[in-house]
Protein backbone atom coordinates (compact mmCIF):
# COMPACT_ATOMS: atom_id res chain seq x y z
CA UNK A 1 0.00 0.00 0.00
CA UNK A 2 1.26 3.47 -1.06
CA UNK A 3 0.00 5.72 1.23
CA UNK A 4 -0.18 9.60 -0.58
CA UNK A 5 -0.90 11.78 2.83
CA UNK A 6 -2.87 12.52 6.04
CA UNK A 7 -6.02 14.53 4.95
CA UNK A 8 -8.01 15.52 8.75
CA UNK A 9 -8.67 14.14 12.04
CA UNK A 10 -12.76 14.53 12.29
CA UNK A 11 -13.85 15.81 15.70
CA UNK A 12 -17.58 14.94 16.58
CA UNK A 13 -19.36 18.36 17.81
CA UNK A 14 -22.55 19.01 19.72
CA UNK A 15 -23.09 22.77 18.74
CA UNK A 16 -20.90 23.74 15.24
CA UNK A 17 -21.02 27.34 16.16
CA UNK A 18 -19.85 27.07 19.45
CA UNK A 19 -16.98 24.83 18.15
CA UNK A 20 -16.01 26.70 15.22
CA UNK A 21 -15.83 29.61 17.40
CA UNK A 22 -13.45 28.08 19.80
CA UNK A 23 -10.86 26.55 16.91
CA UNK A 24 -11.50 29.11 14.60
CA UNK A 25 -11.52 32.36 17.30
CA UNK A 26 -9.37 31.18 19.81
CA UNK A 27 -6.97 28.24 18.78
CA UNK A 28 -6.48 30.14 15.23
CA UNK A 29 -7.54 27.57 12.98
CA UNK A 30 -8.65 28.64 9.35
CA UNK A 31 -12.04 28.09 8.21
CA UNK A 32 -11.46 26.32 5.01
CA UNK A 33 -14.84 25.12 3.61
CA UNK A 34 -18.10 23.58 4.95
CA UNK A 35 -20.33 20.86 3.47
CA UNK A 36 -23.74 19.07 4.23
CA UNK A 37 -23.88 15.16 3.05
CA UNK A 38 -26.72 12.49 3.81
CA UNK A 39 -27.52 9.57 1.72
CA UNK A 40 -27.10 5.53 1.61
CA UNK A 41 -23.59 5.91 0.88
CA UNK A 42 -23.10 8.17 3.82
CA UNK A 43 -24.82 5.60 5.98
CA UNK A 44 -22.46 3.05 4.69
CA UNK A 45 -19.65 4.79 5.14
CA UNK A 46 -20.48 6.12 8.90
CA UNK A 47 -21.76 2.77 9.77
CA UNK A 48 -24.99 4.59 11.07
CA UNK A 49 -28.67 5.32 9.95
CA UNK A 50 -30.45 8.40 8.23
CA UNK A 51 -27.25 10.58 8.80
CA UNK A 52 -27.77 14.18 8.27
CA UNK A 53 -23.89 15.49 8.68
CA UNK A 54 -22.76 19.00 8.31
CA UNK A 55 -19.01 19.36 8.00
CA UNK A 56 -16.43 22.21 8.04
CA UNK A 57 -13.10 21.89 7.72
CA UNK A 58 -10.90 23.83 9.26
CA UNK A 59 -6.41 24.16 8.84
CA UNK A 60 -3.83 25.21 10.86
CA UNK A 61 0.14 24.67 10.72
CA UNK A 62 -0.71 21.97 8.02
CA UNK A 63 -3.22 20.41 10.16
CA UNK A 64 -6.82 20.17 8.80
CA UNK A 65 -9.48 19.05 10.86
CA UNK A 66 -12.94 18.13 10.72
CA UNK A 67 -15.56 19.50 12.78
CA UNK A 68 -18.73 16.71 12.64
CA UNK A 69 -22.23 17.94 13.52
CA UNK A 70 -24.62 15.05 13.07
CA UNK A 71 -28.12 16.47 12.94
CA UNK A 72 -28.99 12.88 12.75
CA UNK A 73 -28.88 10.46 14.34
CA UNK A 74 -27.20 13.18 16.41
CA UNK A 75 -24.24 12.43 18.66
CA UNK A 76 -23.45 9.99 21.23
CA UNK A 77 -21.14 9.74 24.63
CA UNK A 78 -20.39 12.18 27.52
CA UNK A 79 -18.80 15.72 26.92
CA UNK A 80 -16.21 15.57 30.10
CA UNK A 81 -12.64 15.21 29.31
CA UNK A 82 -11.67 11.27 28.26
CA UNK A 83 -9.37 9.28 30.59
CA UNK A 84 -5.70 9.59 28.67
CA UNK A 85 -5.25 5.97 28.68
CA UNK A 86 -8.46 5.58 27.06
CA UNK A 87 -8.47 3.86 23.20
CA UNK A 88 -8.09 6.17 20.61
CA UNK A 89 -7.33 9.78 20.00
CA UNK A 90 -6.66 11.43 23.41
CA UNK A 91 -5.86 14.99 22.44
CA UNK A 92 -4.04 17.69 20.12
CA UNK A 93 -1.20 19.36 21.15
CA UNK A 94 -0.31 23.00 20.11
CA UNK A 95 2.74 24.85 20.90
CA UNK A 96 2.54 28.18 22.42
CA UNK A 97 4.51 31.09 23.25
CA UNK A 98 3.19 32.54 26.28
CA UNK A 99 1.12 29.85 28.17
CA UNK A 100 -0.37 32.31 31.02
CA UNK A 101 -1.41 34.70 28.41
CA UNK A 102 -2.67 32.30 26.56
CA UNK A 103 -4.55 30.94 29.58
CA UNK A 104 -5.87 34.42 30.57
CA UNK A 105 -7.42 34.49 26.92
CA UNK A 106 -9.05 30.74 27.33
CA UNK A 107 -10.84 31.40 30.63
CA UNK A 108 -11.66 34.73 30.05
CA UNK A 109 -13.52 33.35 27.53
CA UNK A 110 -14.88 30.57 29.28
CA UNK A 111 -12.92 27.83 28.18
CA UNK A 112 -12.10 24.47 30.19
CA UNK A 113 -8.92 24.99 31.78
CA UNK A 114 -7.66 21.61 33.36
CA UNK A 115 -5.93 23.31 36.17
CA UNK A 116 -4.50 20.35 38.18
CA UNK A 117 -2.89 19.06 34.64
CA UNK A 118 -0.61 22.27 34.66
CA UNK A 119 3.16 20.99 34.65
CA UNK A 120 6.61 22.74 34.64
CA UNK A 121 9.88 21.27 33.70
CA UNK A 122 12.67 23.72 34.88
CA UNK A 123 15.09 21.45 33.43
CA UNK A 124 13.75 22.28 30.05
CA UNK A 125 12.26 25.42 30.65
CA UNK A 126 9.01 24.10 29.29
CA UNK A 127 5.34 24.46 30.54
CA UNK A 128 2.25 22.40 29.75
CA UNK A 129 -1.19 22.16 30.62
CA UNK A 130 -4.68 20.92 28.81
CA UNK A 131 -7.96 22.79 28.05
CA UNK A 132 -10.74 21.25 26.65
CA UNK A 133 -13.13 21.91 23.44
CA UNK A 134 -16.62 22.63 24.42
CA UNK A 135 -17.09 19.17 23.69
CA UNK A 136 -14.69 17.97 26.44
CA UNK A 137 -11.57 17.03 23.60
CA UNK A 138 -8.28 17.69 25.33
CA UNK A 139 -6.05 20.37 23.82
CA UNK A 140 -2.73 20.37 25.30
CA UNK A 141 -0.98 23.68 25.54
CA UNK A 142 2.82 23.19 25.90
CA UNK A 143 5.44 26.46 25.74
CA UNK A 144 8.72 25.28 25.45
CA UNK A 145 12.09 27.63 24.38
CA UNK A 146 12.75 24.47 22.09
CA UNK A 147 10.21 25.03 19.08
Amino acid sequence: MTLQRVTHVGICVSDPARSLRFYRDLLGFRELTSLDVSGTHVDRLLGLSGVKLHATYLERDGLRIELLHYETPGHAGPSEPRAMNQLGLTHLSIRVEDLAGELETLRAAGVCVLDATRIGVAAVRSHAVFVTDPDGTRIELVESPDA
